[in-house]
């Protein structure tokens, strides 16, 4: 289990203080916690953390998140090196721009998955320098264990995949992972790494969807102090961090040209640059890469380069979907049962006879995301040992992509089957569903993490 170092929360919520200290004290050298800005700005002058996770707003101002952005700055000049991840639940595009340009390293949507918090703190953590082992980030939203990380899955598709994952694991070759939202690959991505020769290297991930499309080329190759306007320190990029290791980069489908011809030129050169800067930096990473859409056809389309397909994809393995694979289900809502019934406090050891049933003639459009999410709740709502049908919410079970959102006036429902309908409309495109919908692809994602899409 990867180790994290010295870790300042802060926030005014007090909730949010325990449920932080309590998933991080296990595998920090030490957990400090504060509630105000002063607080924070007093702890961190005198214990000097590797990383802070700070709220964006605090009681003054709820929502324009001036006093997180002040703190900011203030943490910075106490510690220029000082990895700050934002945190906030009042999230849109500007103020993710305007937060990783004033020095933040990454940023949390609130709520927050427990794997994606984990997975920014190892990102930060080697931002930092610090020299973490190893990156092993629990990715529960798709289905890892807890014991070893392995995938959970006993069906012929996912034993065929994982065979041939272990096989070109022992490789350096660049490999491309396929599949649906929610099947799980970023975990196959973390499954190839654990096996693979470099696994006492860096692994380094970056979620290309998440990020704004002004910052990519910044997250990507790094930045000098000065490079753009609110460039207040230097920055190493994603692909400087993991050199040595392996570089993880989900939802490629949705760099910009541009960007796809500066990367192709990395990969072929072996070398890279930040912004901002003439000097070269020799690059020794092994890719992986992963994207929901149709690739071929953005090849096709032209809005995706064949030269750099040719590149990330000398080796190609698609993740099945959940309806694919229905004997994993009973495995995984188990699997996905004991998380939350000890997250929770409760003894419930497991599911009826009938919801399983159901389960499994489900169609499962968010895959295993979607059925980790239901599970959750159904532990939340079970006041037995077995969590039965009636524990759910009344439309667990009732999202056909094609109903009619003229039938009913819930402003939720309306809003989850038109972006369902975009995403099948655009075969799973991001981007491009994104357009369509008149929204950006960042708020896309937090909407489509929203309802398990």
């Amino acid at each position: 289990m990867e180790k994290f170092g010295k870790i300042l929360v802060v926030d005014d919520n007090a909730d949010v203080l325990f449920t932080i200290n309590n998933q991080l004290a296990p595998r920090c050298e030490w957990v400090r916690v504060a509630y105000t800005p002063e607080r924070a700005l007093m702890l961190c002058k005198k214990y000097k953390p590797d990383v802070v996770l700070m709220d964006m707003n605090f009681t003054r101002d709820a929502v324009s998140g001036e006093e997180g952005f002040q703190l900011l700055r203030d943490m910075l000049k106490i510690d220029k090196t000082l990895a700050v991840i934002m945190m906030t639940a009042y999230s849109d595009t500007p103020k993710v721009v305007r937060a990783i340009k004033a020095g933040a390293t990454d940023f949390l949507p609130k709520p927050w998955e427990r794997g994606q918090l984990m997975t920014m703190l190892s990102s930060a953590m080697r931002l930092k320098g610090l020299g973490c082992e190893e990156s092993t980030a629990r990715a529960q939203s798709t289905g890892t264990s807890h014991a070893d990380t392995e995938i959970i899955g006993e069906s012929e598709s996912m034993q065929q995949l994982l065979t041939l994952a272990r096989e070109v694991a022992k490789t350096d070759a660049n490999i491309l992972i396929l599949g649906e939202n929610g099947t799980g690959k970023d975990v196959l991505a973390r499954y190839i790494y654990r096996h693979s020769l470099r696994n006492s290297k860096p692994f380094v991930g970056i979620d290309l969807g998440a990020v704004p499309e002004t910052l990519f080329e910044g997250e990507l190759f790094g930045y000098e102090r000065g490079a753009f306007t609110g460039a207040l320190s230097s920055k190493a990029g994603r692909m400087e961090s993991a050199n040595g290791g392996t570089l993880f980069l989900d939802e490629i489908g949705n760099l910009r040209t541009e960007i796809q011809a500066k990367l192709l030129t990395c990969i072929e050169k072996r070398q890279c640059s930040r912004l901002g800067s003439t000097k070269v930096v020799p690059i020794d990473v092994r890719l992986i890469c992963a994207t929901n859409i149709d690739i071929h056809r953005a090849v096709a389309e032209g809005t995706f380069r064949q030269d750099l397909l040719y590149r990330i994809n000398t080796i190609e393995l698609r993740v099945p979907p959940l309806r694919e694979r229905i004997t994993d289900i009973p495995l995984l809502a188990k699997h996905f049962t004991n998380i939350y019934a000890r997250k929770y406090s409760k003894n419930i050891t497991g599911l009826s006879a009938e919801l399983l049933k159901r389960l499994k003639e489900y169609s499962w459009p968010g895959n295993v995301r979607e059925l980790q999410h239901l599970i959750e709740r159904g532990v939340i709502l079970c006041k037995k040992s077995v969590i039965g049908i009636n524990d759910l919410p009344a439309d667990s079970f009732n999202r056909p992509p094609s109903a009619n959102p003229e039938d009913t006036l819930d402003l939720e429902t309306v809003e989850r089957i038109s972006i369902e309908r975009a995403l099948a409309r655009c075969e799973g495109n991001v981007s491009r569903a994104s357009k369509l919908l008149g929204i950006t692809r960042f708020m896309l994602y937090r909407k489509m993490e929203k309802y398990g899409l």
